[in-house]
């Protein structure tokens, strides 16, 4: 597994990182055995970058990855989690509750600590600020910026589907990675017209999450009981899928393995993909598509010009 740098703040991330939205019991109900059982199968393929966010699961996916990753020395592995959604209460009475104050930042990261078990957090984003941009800005990216400053934190970003949300913090804040979700897929590429050249001229990390648009592109053949952007997919979508899985399928991949194939290209600035599972055989598959013996140059070009 082959490990990138984001920017010049000490922090690498592995080629393929594991997303945990489904610790928190996203889709299907788990056990902390399934969980173990998932980051094990990553772990022993090269995945070392564990992506989580209190607001999975109401701070379930924290302390479910922290317990499976107990076994494992801290320096060998990277943790990601998010600020922005404050977690009060515990058990059935638990909510969430927007803030992006400094004390919220600092606050929030400190519960993230004590749920997942560790001493720091190697890269914190804000996280969905879209309809609070203005705040975020002004008084979460300071209290970032002096973590990392300080070194309690090893690099800082932003991460959600809104891309002028991406963009604004790009030019305005002194960001180290985004974090951009579903909109650097085969369905909806719209990061590359122009978050991914800006970032690209700031020296800015991309983070690809949400590549498979929620499970539809996961399919070697989407059908109506996939997910696209967390809902069932529309007539339109699940015919734009299908004609990928036929560009796919044209140039030698799998609908999945092209779906890889693509959010990875624009490298740099794309460091790194992050994708979760539910079962330890999904990682195993994701890992393996990150080898496809397609042609990703043919593909890429199709994708772009085929389908408005």
């Amino acid at each position: 597994m082959k490990w990138n740098a984001i920017g010049e703040t000490g922090v690498r991330v592995t080629e393929m990182g594991l997303g945990t939205a489904q610790f928190g019991d996203l889709y299907v109900s788990l056990e902390q055995s399934d969980v173990d059982a998932i980051v094990d199968a990553a772990w022993t393929r090269g995945i070392r970058h564990f992506d989580t966010a209190p607001h999975y699961g109401l701070g379930l996916s924290e302390r479910r990855l922290g317990r499976a990753l107990r076994q494992h020395d801290r320096d060998d592995y990277i943790v990601s989690t998010k600020v922005g959604r404050i977690i009060e209460g515990a058990g059935a009475a638990a909510r969430r509750r927007w803030d992006f104050s400094r004390q919220g930042v600092t606050g929030s990261l400190t519960a993230s600590r004590r749920r997942l078990g560790i001493d720091r957090i190697d890269i914190a984003f804000v996280h969905d600020p879209d309809d609070h941009a203005d705040d975020a800005i002004r008084h979460a990216m300071p209290e970032l910026i002096r973590l990392r400053d300080a070194g309690d934190v090893g690099a800082i970003g932003v991460g959600t589907k809104d891309l002028r949300t991406l963009l604004r913090f790009v030019r305005e804040c002194e960001v180290d990675v985004v974090m951009v979700a579903g909109r650097l897929t085969l369905l909806d590429h719209s990061a590359l017209s122009e978050l991914v050249p800006e970032c690209e001229a700031r020296g800015v990390a991309i983070i690809g999450a949400g590549i498979f648009n929620s499970g539809i592109l996961a399919k070697e053949a989407p059908d109506l009981l996939s997910h696209y952007d967390y809902a069932p997919p529309s007539a339109a979508v699940l015919e734009r899928a299908r004609a990928m899985a036929t560009i796919a399928s044209r140039h030698g991949f799998t609908l999945p393995e092209a779906a890889v194939a693509f959010a990875r290209r624009p490298a740099p600035p794309v460091v790194s993909v992050a994708v979760g599972a539910d079962s330890a055989e999904q990682v195993a598959r994701n890992v393996a598509l990150l080898a496809p013996t397609g042609d990703s140059d043919g593909l890429y070009t199709e994708v772009l010009t085929a389908i408005a």
